[in-house]
């Protein structure tokens, strides 16, 4: 599942992605096998810890199971 993660709190990408001009057709972030494509990496924490994304519009992005 992809997560928006602030300083307080996980957002889903429905309630942030619907309105940016970088969403996919659906209103949905570009994650195409674990990257976002409207985002470049900021953190990669090795095996344990799946890397982490800044999309555009600045929230970071992650996908946790």
């Amino acid at each position: 599942m992809l997560v928006m993660i602030t300083e307080n709190q996980l957002l889903t990408p429905q309630t942030v992605c619907q309105t940016c001009l970088w969403a996919d057709q659906n209103g949905q972030p570009r994650w195409r096998q674990g990257h976002l494509g409207c985002g470049r990496v900021v953190a990669n924490s090795g095996h344990d810890q799946p890397p982490q994304f800044e999309c555009q519009m600045g929230f970071r992005v992650t996908s946790i199971d």
